[in-house]
């Protein structure tokens, strides 16, 4: 019989090993982010140039997201994030050797090993976390995607910083690279083994011949839910409307509303800081209320935010509106990725989990770039429309996030990881 004391004090530190890694990808992440026009004028290429040089971390991102759920379905999400932790450190270093030396091949292969290790740590996160959830019996998505946020924004502070005072791109990626080292092999030493495994729960021979593990086919399976695919468009469109802000809201500022290019930056913090602060605090409003009206509500909020951007004359106006964009986007990812493993069946739940987070992260990763091309032709606030038809779709369908009757969060599905 496991000791409830052991297994609390496992799942607390558990759960603060994905807080403090999800920070510490946060800060990679802005980090480069930041140190990006630096990186330009050290390669001392054309920004249609640099464009190619960012689509590595893009083809990365994709390939590392497409094969994580497949990956802990069959190896556990411990060891995906063990290589999603090398493949980040990897590329970060890559990129600052690349950037030091001059190498524009350099930076696309530090990009593309980055991108790798980014999506295939995050989506074992949030299976991880989805787990953790129903351990404990409350939300924790909110808060882990919370950390990210937070390491964002003091990445992008870092990074201001550094630029100011002309400190080194590659040293700077080096020191971010080292932390994200350290934090990692914390992390892998605090969460267990195990968790969203199907041989764990159905046994290696059947995990190998059954009809939920034949490759694709087996991942696309739990698509036949149809309550699954409304929470995967909510996730879709709740996505697209993060992404789009965070490649495209301080052009939109200074394009779309005449700003100069610091105000659009600190737009975007505004951004940023909003939606820290709505997962950080959304924890209370989801046990209250429930995850399908939390969700609406968000939904609202976030298109009253981005309705006021794209239609607002004024340029102070649409930086305030910013904040209703980010509070309103902050919760759909996170609680739509929980509903989406709760109340499964056995070995199931983080088969829904991955599938979801899979199409999150597509529309995040894929979505947002199809507005430059859009907005060539209408301009770049006309684009925002789409985002603004997406929220209002996500808000008409969020009663496929309620809770089933007598499936209660805090139930433990079977692949639930050994925790002594």
């Amino acid at each position: 019989m496991k000791n409830p004391q052991v297994v609390e004090a496992v799942t607390r530190r558990w759960r603060a090993a994905l807080f403090l890694f999800m920070l510490a990808t946060g800060v990679s992440m802005a980090s480069w982010v930041a140190r990006t026009p630096a990186v330009r004028d050290a390669l001392e290429v054309s920004t249609g140039a640099m464009g190619l040089v960012l689509f590595g971390l893009s083809i990365g991102s994709m390939a590392g997201v497409l094969a994580s759920g497949g990956l802990v379905r069959r190896h556990g999400g411990r060891l995906v994030i063990t290589v999603g932790a090398v493949l980040l450190v990897a590329g970060l270093l890559v990129i600052a050797g690349g950037a030091a030396l001059e190498v524009s091949g350099g930076v696309f292969g530090g990009l593309a090993l980055f991108g790798a290790g980014m999506g295939l740590a995050e989506v074992a996160f949030n299976i991880e976390g989805a787990a953790v959830e129903r351990t404990v019996g409350r939300p924790v998505l909110p808060v882990l995607h919370g950390c990210f946020s937070l390491g964002t924004v003091v990445g992008a502070l870092l990074g201001m910083g550094l630029t100011a005072v002309r400190f080194p791109v590659g040293w700077h990626l080096a020191a971010v690279a080292l932390a994200v080292a350290a934090a990692g092999v914390w992390t892998v030493r605090a969460v267990p083994a195990g968790t969203g495994r199907e041989s764990a729960v159905t046994g290696d021979a059947e995990f190998r011949g059954g009809d939920r593990a034949r490759g694709v086919r087996g991942q696309l399976a739990v698509w036949r839910d149809r309550r699954l695919v409304l929470i995967g468009l909510i996730v879709l469109a709740m996505a697209f409307a993060e992404g789009s802000a965070n490649d495209w809201l301080p052009l939109l500022m200074v394009d779309g509303h005449g700003t100069g290019a610091t105000a659009g930056s600190l737009t975007f913090m505004l951004f940023a800081v909003a939606m820290t602060t709505g997962r950080f605090t959304g924890g209370p409003l989801l046990v209250r209320y429930g995850p399908a009206a939390v969700v609406r509500a968000s939904a609202v909020v976030a298109a009253v935010g981005v309705a006021l951007v794209i239609f607002s004359d004024s340029a102070l106006l649409a930086g305030a509106a910013v904040v209703l964009w980010g509070l309103g986007a902050s919760l759909g990812f996170p609680v739509t990725i929980s509903a989406a493993g709760e109340g499964a069946g056995p070995g199931d739940a983080s088969a829904r989990v991955a599938a979801v987070s899979t199409a999150g992260y597509a529309a995040f990763l894929v979505g947002p770039p199809s507005l430059g091309f859009l907005a060539d032709h209408v301009g770049l606030r006309n684009a925002m429309v789409v985002v603004l038809v997406l929220l209002g779709g996500a808000a008409l369908i969020t009663g496929a996030l309620r809770r089933r009757p007598g499936a209660p969060v805090s139930e433990v599905p079977a692949s639930q990881p050994d925790l002594v």
